[in-house]
């Protein structure tokens, strides 16, 4: 059946890593810098790279008609634009600017070469169908802490639409144009560095709808990147333990970071707004459950219980809604 009828993500497998990749005719291959990887196991692409998406019109991240990811990043050796697309079961990756070395050298562990899957043993009927349904799923590690820190940092209790914009603005007016022939309608950008970001006035955060406090902690994590960055090569409970010792960063914040960057199975996000209900709905019927309760039940899957909350989510089995949606904020207009 053709993919048009597929359905479509919601916002709650969104959240769980899921994002659509159109399928079509392959492009030419025309970068400066290439690499193949065949996975030792069916890879879903769309489910692997998900998580880095911070909504639909996030300028580091694209999907293109010929089936393509196309993610705009800064490694340690400089900016770099990665593409990435599957055929017949082999990743073909190109790769432009001064960091496509090392966005190629990390694409296995970006597509999850270090993750174990075998390892998750599902407890729940649920969780059993859903990962029947979403085969492929792989946890990434990007080994880049500051790309991930930096939108866990904007998404702190407000709505997911209003951290979205403000991702979008300041990297679309602080960041750079991503190397390489990335989609001309895409008009894609790599995040600013670390001292671009400390350099932000005051205004220009308030224009994008970010407030103080979460403008001051990502100015406190811009002063010292190169020490938050090393985190990405700690076990991932030491990598927390840094990330948290900046005033700002909590336990949600670093467990949104090193799920992505340190490729976390076991890392689970606490004190969300909603994941305790979704997660507590889903296993027992209780939609009131908060952290204490979620962990309780997340029990038999300890070592894998970030992957049992990504296949929750994507199971779009989710409590009916009673109240109205978070409210959305706008101090830019204050």
């Amino acid at each position: 059946m053709s993919s048009r009828f597929a359905p479509r993500p919601t916002r709650t497998t969104v959240r769980g890593g899921e994002t659509a990749i159109p399928q079509g005719v392959p492009r030419q291959n025309t970068a400066a810098a290439t690499r193949t990887w065949k996975p030792p196991a069916p890879l879903n692409l769309s489910l692997t790279l998900g998580p880095l998406r911070r909504g639909p019109a996030d300028p580091t991240f694209r999907t293109t008609p010929d089936g393509s990811v196309w993610r705009a990043t800064r490694t340690p050796q400089g900016p770099a634009t990665l593409r990435v697309a599957l055929r017949a079961g082999t990743a073909e990756a190109e790769a432009w600017g001064e960091g496509a070395d090392w966005l190629l050298d990390g694409l296995p562990d970006l597509l999850g070469a270090q993750d174990d899957p075998t390892a998750f043993v599902p407890r729940h009927r649920l969780l059993a169908h859903t990962e029947r349904r979403r085969q492929g799923l792989r946890l990434l590690r990007t080994g880049l802490v500051m790309e991930t820190l930096i939108p866990s940092i904007l998404e702190q209790k407000v709505t997911t639409d209003e951290a979205y914009r403000a991702w979008r603005l300041l990297v679309r007016k602080y960041g750079e144009p991503a190397p390489g022939p990335t989609p001309a309608q895409a008009r894609m950008h790599v995040m600013p560095d670390p001292r671009t970001w400390s350099r932000i006035p005051s205004w220009e955060w308030h224009k994008a709808g970010v407030d103080d406090k979460r403008a001051s902690t990502i100015l406190r994590a811009a002063r010292v990147a190169p020490r938050l960055e090393e985190a990405a090569a700690m076990d991932p409970v030491a990598a927390r333990t840094r990330l948290e010792l900046i005033p700002g960063i909590g336990p949600w914040t670093s467990a949104e970071t090193v799920q992505r960057s340190n490729g976390a199975p076991d890392e689970v996000t606490v004190g969300d707004l909603h994941l305790p209900g979704i997660i507590g709905y889903a296993l027992a019927g209780d939609r009131t459950a908060d952290d204490t309760r979620m962990l309780e039940l997340l029990t038999p899957y300890k070592g894998q219980r970030h992957r049992a909350a990504r296949l929750i989510l994507l199971s779009g089995h989710t409590p009916p809604r009673r109240e109205p949606r978070m409210p959305r904020g706008n101090i830019a207009a204050l």
